[in-house]
């Protein structure tokens, strides 16, 4: 989006009706282990990668909407696990509060005052896709109020 570069296309995920026969692991199950790695502070892309190399029980989880039919972010959202929060969302606020402390010692820093204009506008922009649904109607972004919810 901020780069000069093209997009690069990348490989698609194989078109599947069904979970494989190797991957028995009961939906139940499945969702008991995805709110405990919630309980544990973990991100639900990390318990997507959690649960394709550990898995339940021993038996590694190659899709969860395959197994249980429902997204991990809609399991999440079942047992009020759902994080406050985005995740695309939070990652960047922490990257643009990484990048503000950062400018504050080095203020010379061309090349950081660009990516932080950069990931702020990315912010804006996703702040503006998310209002209403995911976050509140008058929710406008600062980095007050990036740090306020990064902390609390």
């Amino acid at each position: 989006m901020h780069t000069r570069r093209r997009g690069s296309s990348g490989s698609d995920r194989p078109v599947a009706d069904e979970p494989p026969e190797w991957s028995d692991v009961d939906a139940d199950a499945i969702e008991a282990r995805v709110v405990e790695l919630a309980e544990d502070g973990h991100d639900p892309s990390r318990i997507g990668m959690k649960l394709r190399d550990e898995g339940v029980q021993g038996t590694p989880v190659p899709d969860v909407k395959l197994a249980t039919g429902k997204k991990l972010t809609e399991i999440l959202e079942d047992h009020d696990a759902r994080p406050d929060l985005p995740e695309d969302l939070r990652n960047l606020m922490e990257r643009a509060v990484r990048l503000r402390r950062h400018m504050e010692e080095n203020a010379g820093d061309a090349q950081n005052k660009r990516a932080l204009q950069n990931t702020e506008s990315k912010i804006r922009r996703l702040v503006s896709y998310y209002r209403g649904d995911e976050l509140e109607e008058e929710f406008t972004y600062s980095f007050d109020v990036a740090v306020d919810l990064l902390e609390g």
